[in-house]
């Protein structure tokens, strides 16, 4: 829609004149400040015009480099024939001066300072008067000295009313149009401005920007006598808010223009702005660059889907897309486009893209290729049929705006464009990546390529992890976390039924006294809370449960239930372990609280006696498990009679730790999908924040392998599969590094 209104104003706003309250006189300067760092000063007499060597004050001691335009003047005296302006660096000057010299100290002319300083509507006008017609050159030539330093917003207000006053404001913004692209558009008439490229600077409520800015002109037979309309693209590295713009200088072939903003602007909206840019698309005239950029933001996203209305057999559709933390994104859909006709796709928010085309791996689709089969008008297509529709990608998006509209362009081979917005499922990237692979058939030749290039990346970059939320406690006896430490029980997704477990719990004389916190997911603590309550009753436990938000493993749960206390030391128990015997309680507490700050675990063993943790160990010559379990498997005997045993990362499922340790050390990872080597991870990083690991053989806990959550055997050796390449590419690195440093020579 083009706005026709007529503009109020069809003269330039320039000031009234007040020259006449303050005059120029021979020997005598007249001092303006320009902003916090520049001063303008105004004078008659004969000053050589350029770069000036100046002194201050009395002695003459301070001397600095000074800017000066002269000119003849327009109603010259016996006294005086010239005028002029210099442009002084102002820092550390005492505005009460009363001198000043211009030129060497033998032969420069010394004028008196005026008491009071003028503002710079009295200056201009000054030089306006004195100046005559030479005044738009004088003026031009302040403004090229001005731009040429450091612009702020007070020098770019300054800078507007010089040129105001010397008729140089010429024009209106009549409407300021934003877009998804990151261009601004804008609209509207003037006098002197020709089609081509610009430099704008734009004068606004915060920091000033300067954008590049190609102008096209079309008729506006509404504007006034010999003005056009214009249209512009503004595009600038820092983001431009439309409701900032004040308005806009530049230097135009004629010199020095303001552009002003219409008091009764119109500030379109992304969706609105391609409508106006096409109604006066096929009417300006301009640069070829210039038009082809607005023809490119005519055809810029409005909110729509219009990939289904190409003229092509290309469509497109998602399948799923999850945004985890920092605009982390993981992709599932697919493109029909049998014939080539897409050049390029890319993922847009705003200015910010990803081009996904480069990166996704492609895999077939035949469900797709059987819904266009009885389509006529795709038929054409059927020469150059495939089956890869499909597609997975991770793409990575800066975070700045997250609430803006997310979409794809398909840029084809003629240019056009064509979109398709979608909504993102938030989620945390263990889920989506979860999710995404359960989706996809194990037999699928492209599962290696999608795990390798898309969900590992994926879960990588969302390492982080906020901390668990409590949603409520719930104690049972009195509670009392100070008697002795805690035994902090994790109830994950996977475990069954505790009530074993407490019943072994209160069979033992040191665990019955000791302080119980049993940490669960939400959606359990709703069914079994009453229960265990009763429970914990029953043996005379003292108990606390917890009910964590959301769902998580064991890990998630202990870090929740340490979250719940306020002590030094606790003592962490999966709720799928079962203690050997009694006493393994105060050996672990006791063993602790030898070695301040550090970490003991038991061994882990199965049923047939037979070791299924003894320790993590650093294997230097193993770079596809850079961390093993030298024990795993061996008869129980194997490790009993091992004395405590340094090693570099404990178990986390059944330790006694320092309460702090948890959240020291960053707390535990979420770019995992399983538990295992979630745990190593935590537990290597804890060494790398002080907190030493030890083996405990004469105690031993009974526990069998991570149960599989439902998942087959299939899913389960993939998750397996993708949390050693994750671990592997975190821990690789780091691990050589540390060696390296190691082995070099003092």
């Amino acid at each position: 829609m083009l706005v026709t209104e007529q503009s109020p104003a069809t003269v330039s706003p320039s000031p009234s004149r007040i020259g006449a309250s303050r005059a120029m006189r021979s020997g005598r300067v007249i001092g303006c400040r320009i902003d916090e760092t520049t001063l303008l000063i105004l004078g008659l007499g004969r000053v050589t015009a350029g770069d000036v060597v100046v002194g201050i004050g009395e002695d003459q001691a301070t001397t600095r480099s000074s800017f000066v335009s002269e000119w003849r003047l327009a109603a010259s005296s016996p006294r005086a024939r010239h005028g002029f302006a210099a442009l002084l660096p102002a820092e550390s000057i005492d505005l009460a001066m009363t001198t000043i010299r211009f030129g060497e100290e033998e032969t420069g002319a010394r004028y008196i300072f005026s008491p009071r300083l003028a503002s710079i509507e009295e200056a201009a006008a000054l030089v306006i008067e004195s100046a005559g017609s030479q005044s738009a050159a004088v003026i031009n030539r302040l403004v090229d000295a001005l731009m040429a330093g450091d612009v702020n917003r007070r020098t770019l207000l300054t800078i507007t009313t010089l040129l105001q006053t010397a008729h140089a404001s010429d024009g209106f913004v009549e409407l300021i149009g934003e877009s998804h692209d990151g261009a601004t558009f804008l609209q509207g008439w003037s006098r002197g401005m020709s089609p081509g490229s610009y430099r704008m600077s734009l004068i606004g409520s915060a920091t000033p920007l300067v954008a590049e800015c190609g102008i096209a002109t079309f008729p506006r037979p509404d504007a006034p006598d010999g003005a056009s309309g214009f249209a512009a693209l503004l595009e600038s590295s820092e983001p431009i808010r439309a409701l900032d713009i004040e308005g806009l200088i530049f230097r135009g072939r004629a010199g020095w223009r303001h552009l002003a903003i219409h008091p009764r602007k119109r500030i379109a909206d992304p969706q609105e702005t391609p409508e106006h840019i096409r109604s006066i698309l096929m009417r300006s005239h301009g640069a070829p660059d210039v038009l082809l950029a607005l023809r490119a933001a005519a055809n810029s996203f409005e909110g729509k889907e219009t990939v289904s209305g190409l003229p092509y057999p290309v469509r497109m559709g998602i399948d799923s897309i999850f945004e985890a933390d920092a605009a982390n994104l993981l992709v599932s859909g697919w493109l029909y486009d049998p014939d080539g006709h897409v050049a390029t796709v890319r993922l847009r928010r705003r200015d910010a893209a990803a081009r996904i085309d480069e990166c996704w791996t492609r895999f077939d689709r035949p469900d797709v290729t059987d819904s266009f089969n009885d389509q006529p008008h795709f038929a054409a297509g059927f020469r150059g049929e495939h089956g890869a529709h499909g597609f997975i990608v991770h793409a990575r998006l800066p975070n700045d705006d997250i609430g803006a509209p997310l979409y794809f362009e398909l840029t084809l081979q003629d240019s056009r464009r064509a979109f398709l917005p979608v909504k993102p499922t938030r989620a945390l990237a263990r889920s989506a990546a979860l999710r995404q692979i359960g989706s996809i058939d194990p037999t699928n030749s492209a599962l290696p390529a999608i795990v390798d290039a898309h969900i590992v990346p994926f879960l990588r970059q969302s390492s982080g992890r906020p901390a668990p939320v409590i949603e409520t406690t719930l104690d049972a006896g009195a509670f009392d976390e100070q008697i002795s430490p805690p035994i902090v029980i994790g109830a994950g997704e996977n475990e069954e039924d505790i009530a074993p477990l407490l019943a072994l719990l209160t069979l033992d004389p040191e665990t019955r006294r000791a302080p119980i916190v049993i940490a669960m997911p939400s959606e359990r603590f709703r069914r079994q809370a009453a229960r265990l309550k009763e429970l914990a009753r029953f043996y005379r436990l003292s108990v606390r449960l917890v009910s964590a938000k959301g769902t998580g493993d064991v890990y998630d749960m202990i870090e929740a239930g340490t979250e719940a206390l306020s002590c030094e030391t606790i003592v962490s128990l999966s709720a799928s372990l079962i203690p050997q015997g009694a006493g393994w309680y105060g050996q672990l507490v006791a063993t602790a609280a030898t070695l301040k700050g550090s970490i003991v675990s038991p061994v882990l063993a199965y049923e047939d006696h037979s070791v299924r943790w003894a320790g993590s160990w650093i294997d230097e010559g193993n770079g596809d498990e850079p961390v093993v379990g030298r024990y795993a498997g061996y008869p129980l005997k194997a490790v009993t009679d091992m004395n405590l045993t340094r090693i570099a990362a404990a178990s986390l499922e059944c330790c006694a730790m320092p309460r702090q340790a948890l959240s020291g050390a960053g707390r535990f990872s979420a770019g995992y999908l399983g538990a295992q080597e979630k745990g190593v991870d935590l537990g290597l990083r804890l060494g790398r924040a002080g907190f030493d690991s030890y083996l405990l053989p004469s105690v031993q806990i009974w526990g069998c392998d991570d149960a599989h959550n439902g998942n087959s055997p299939a899913m389960a050796a993939l998750v397996e599969e993708i949390d050693r390449k994750i671990f592997k590419s975190q821990w690789l690195p780091i691990l050589g590094v540390e060696r390296h440093q190691e082995k070099r020579p003092a």
